[in-house]
């Protein structure tokens, strides 16, 4: 079936609190959504929220770009178009938001709910973590304590330059509660003598991971932390596209990856990531920016049927929000997340 029709709304939805890392504050998700409409009355949604601090793309920017190039997919059929897109030059979360929906389209005219799209088999509920913000020393042990009083037990917590801050906020949560897993992101805020003298203070500290340390540019110095770190370096800002994936595992600058729909350009593209991380037996993050419940059930269903590659789910998005959408197609309880039963 032909697309007839593609339009665009701009959507915000209220966050608990302020939302802070060593790159930006954010009070709202804001994001746009996009409709592909098609003759047979079928209508694919998705989304891209604003990402300025990550891939240079405002609402704006996303508008104007969708706007450039949506009259190339009239009157194709949705696979079609798929491969289209990815021949464009439009920014990444620009292409996210249409691969989202076209792959939405593809899985309406298959008659077929998303996770029978993607064959999933196993349905059992995944866990995602939830994102303690950059704040004072204080704030941020109690927002720790409140989220895993919660059920919230894993917990990624926001860092910024400053290294003594990051050492002694991380050894008061780690010390407070034993039992949380904590990751670390540092959002590229560290030098490769930073990463360092973290490291060299964690040797008693538990945690799972480190994220983008150092700039993205700096490979040889991801590398070169992730040869004397005894806590797994993950790569997010140094591998948007396959490519960057595969530069990173080929050099072994980092134990894992974090893919991101609008970093990749869209699921389709997270799949090609995912295929190959599962080749190289890379695990794997499925993360997100701050995003609106459409690409978020995306992602979440293909954690679901990847669920042997993505080691963890960066997906906190609806745990942040103000008040639940309906849209979700998922329940969260605590961190467990499982799918609604009235759509099984």
């Amino acid at each position: 079936m032909k697309i007839t029709d593609i339009k665009t709304h701009v959507k915000q939805i209220e966050l608990k609190t302020p939302f802070k890392t060593a790159l930006r504050t954010a009070t709202h998700v804001e994001f746009v959504r996009v409709f592909v409409e098609c003759e047979n009355g079928f209508v694919g949604v998705g989304e891209a929220p604003a990402t300025k601090a990550i891939t240079g793309e405002g609402i704006e920017d996303i508008l104007h770009s969708i706007g450039t190039v949506q009259e190339l997919f009239l009157g194709l059929e949705a696979e079609e178009a798929l491969e289209k897109l990815h021949d464009t030059k439009i920014g990444s979360s620009a292409k996210a938001a249409l691969d989202i929906a076209f792959v939405h389209l593809l899985s309406l005219e298959a008659k077929k709910s998303l996770y029978d799209y993607f064959g999933t088999t196993d349905l059992t509920p995944l866990q995602t973590d939830v994102t303690i913000s950059l704040n004072e020393s204080a704030m941020m042990l109690h927002d720790a304590k409140k989220a895993f009083d919660d059920g919230m037990e894993i917990l990624k917590v926001k860092v910024g330059s400053d290294v003594l801050h990051a050492v002694d906020v991380v050894r008061a949560i780690a010390k407070e509660l034993p039992s949380a897993k904590i990751l670390v992101d540092a959002n590229q805020a560290w030098s490769v003598e930073d990463s360092e003298f973290f490291i060299a203070n964690m040797f008693d500290v538990a945690i799972e991971l480190i994220e983008q340390p150092v700039i993205a540019s700096d490979l040889d110095g991801l590398k070169k932390i992730t040869e004397i770190s005894h806590i797994l370096i993950l790569a997010d800002e140094a591998a948007f596209t396959l490519d960057d994936v595969k530069k990173v595992v080929v050099s072994k600058s980092a134990d894992m990856i974090n893919i991101k729909f609008m970093k990749c350009g869209g699921v389709s593209k997270a799949i090609e990531i995912l295929e190959y991380a599962r080749a190289q037996k890379v695990p794997c993050m499925l993360g997100s920016m701050l995003e609106g419940p459409y690409s978020i059930n995306m992602a979440l269903h293909l954690a679901f049927a990847y669920r042997d590659v993505i080691k963890y789910i960066d997906l906190d998005s609806p745990l942040l929000y103000k008040e639940m959408p309906s849209e979700l197609d998922f329940e969260f309880s605590g961190c467990d997340i499982s799918l609604k039963t009235n759509l099984l």
